[in-house]
């Protein structure tokens, strides 16, 4: 498994004084962490046992204890360039992301490539995107890339789109709309091959330390051939091994499984497209969207599923796809049901493959997940941004079929495994948000507890890799844990007679932060990874 953690010196801890979120004690107030794992978990009269012995005690101050967050599915680089660069996601209308694409290029003179993202036309009174006359003008013809928030189409200037040769006769260039397909891939790898080695990595470090700022302990880098590029991946991977920060796990998202093994990957996975997204038109449905005449694209059909989850349950190594429309998701559970047919079921559920994103399901295809023992690594962000009667979803699918997105209580009942991401800097790293988002989704039926969603959050991200003994505080496992700043701890559930019950001390259950919208989230106060820290609140 190609995962990275910080090196140095271990010492051993007494945190007391707060609350410790672990089933191994509902009511404990104090940890021990020694040699990088949790040694004890407990009340504050059996730590006076401990404070004598420890290298350090911590007065945790009523501060919160959990294990630290796990976000699935990142893309590391576009992240770090999206905090430090062009960001459109809080544009309010196209004449005010042009203001704001002018006044980025005024202010970087000297960038041989300019790289923005996340404009969302569907939220502008003006319904459209920029055309390339008018970046061509803000821009001063400089090489500018712009994607869409969802990634998985932009605009771009002329100076950029001439510099790849054949582009105009690619799939997915219709002159004046934005790039899809293979269109926008061309224009994504021209224009990351600017981006020098000194910007790509400081765009890695800046991600890395945002994540450790908000408890996140770990990350799923979902890079790829059509994503990223091998020198990024293993810079990345070099980075983390390397640094102070948080875990990386690598996914390279390709059909050569000895090349994603090569390269440190933990699976041939991630972003290996079987369709693409509903904003851009591009996921791959049964029935045609409902603003346009068309049902998305398919980029791989059952038989190259069944190839790919075949050749990496013989190499012992994850497959995972990226399958949003319910035609894309249909054709992958079609071919891991045909490697479960030829390899038997339980090798290719020992395997514990992935489907990313897994947005358009009915009771036939989760039961089918269940049965297959695929993860879904799914971003409930999107339900929050794009979710409800009125929203992107809706415009694309019509009401009805929007509000069967997501459906994680199903999924949960199903027995489904859920790992939760971002697929950053697709919405932002924010895990108590995506927490909350879960635990609130817009169609009250998939909603889950505050309990569940957490734990798809953390323990849910390893187990999602294969490891069953983390992302939980009790003795014996790895020390990746944050300290949070909050308000009372409670038990939030959809069914009020679970919560009404849950915070009976009969109960034993151990409360979490109050994530009603509208209340205030968690405060990271410290990060810690494998028992070293990575990051401490200033003037904490």
């Amino acid at each position: 498994m190609s995962e990275s953690v910080p090196p140095g010196e271990h010492r051993t801890v007494l945190l007391r004084g707060g609350d410790v979120h672990s089933p191994a004690d509902p009511f404990a107030t104090a940890m021990v962490v020694e040699r990088g794992h949790i040694a004890w978990v407990g009340s504050e009269g059996a730590a006076d046992a401990f404070a004598s012995g420890v290298d350090e005690v911590v007065d945790l101050e009523g501060a919160l204890v959990t294990p630290a967050f796990v976000d699935a599915h990142v893309h590391t680089t576009a992240t770090g360039l999206a905090l430090s660069g062009l960001d459109l996601s809080h544009a309010r209308s196209l004449a005010d992301a042009a203001d704001r694409v002018r006044a980025y290029a005024a202010a970087r003179p000297d960038d041989r490539i300019l790289i923005g993202h996340g404009w969302d036309a569907a939220r502008w009174p003006e319904q459209r995107p920029p055309r390339r006359a008018e970046l061509d003008e803000l821009t001063g013809g400089r090489p500018l890339y712009l994607t869409r928030i969802d990634v998985h189409s932009a605009v771009v200037t002329s100076a950029l789109l001439d510099s790849v040769p054949g582009i105009r006769a690619m799939s997915g260039f219709r002159e004046g709309e934005p790039l899809t397909g293979d269109a926008h891939h061309a224009v994504r790898s021209a224009a990351y091959a600017a981006v020098s080695p000194e910007q790509r990595a400081e765009a890695q470090r800046l991600a890395l330390r945002h994540a450790a700022s908000l408890g996140i302990g770990t990350v799923h880098e979902c890079a790829g051939p059509e994503i990223s590029s091998e020198d990024d991946f293993t810079a990345l991977l070099k980075t983390a091994a390397e640094g102070h920060g948080p875990r990386v796990v690598g996914y390279w998202a390709d059909t050569d499984v000895e090349r994603a093994r090569a390269l440190g990957a933990a699976g041939a996975a991630g972003d290996l497209f079987a369709d693409g997204s509903l904003g851009s038109h591009t996921a791959c449905l049964r029935e045609a969207y409902a603003d346009v005449a068309h049902s998305g694209v398919a980029h791989l059909d059952a038989a190259a599923v069944a190839a790919h989850v075949g050749a990496c349950t013989e190499a012992g190594i994850q497959a995972g796809f990226h399958a949003i429309g319910d035609r894309a998701v249909g054709n992958v559970l079609e071919g891991v049901r045909a490697a479960a047919d030829a390899l038997g079921l339980a090798r290719v559920r020992a395997a514990r493959h992935r489907v990313e994103h897994a947005e358009m399901l009915d009771p036939e295809t989760i039961a089918a997940f269940a049965e297959l023992g695929l993860t879904a690594s799914v971003q409930p962000a999107f339900d929050a941004a794009w979710g409800g009667d009125t929203g992107m979803y809706a415009q694309r699918l019509g009401v009805e079929r929007a509000r069967a997105l997501n459906p994680y209580a199903a999924l949960l009942r199903a027995g489904v495994p859920l790992a939760f991401g971002s697929d950053s800097p697709v919405t932002p790293l924010d895990p108590w948000g995506t927490v909350r988002a879960a635990a609130f989704h817009r169609t009250p039926e998939h909603r889950i507890s505050v309990r569940a969603a957490f734990t798809a959050h953390t323990r849910g991200g390893w187990r999602a890799i294969g490891r069953d003994d983390a992302g939980i505080l009790v003795p014996g496992a790895p020390a990746d844990y944050a300290i949070w700043r909050t308000g009372e701890l409670v038990v939030q559930a959809p069914d009020d007679r679970v919560a009404r019950w849950s915070t009976d001390p009969r109960s034993g259950t151990p409360g979490l932060p109050d994530l009603t919208p509208g209340t205030d989230l968690p405060v990271c106060l410290r990060t810690v990874v494998s028992g070293q820290t990575i990051h401490v609140r200033p003037n904490e």
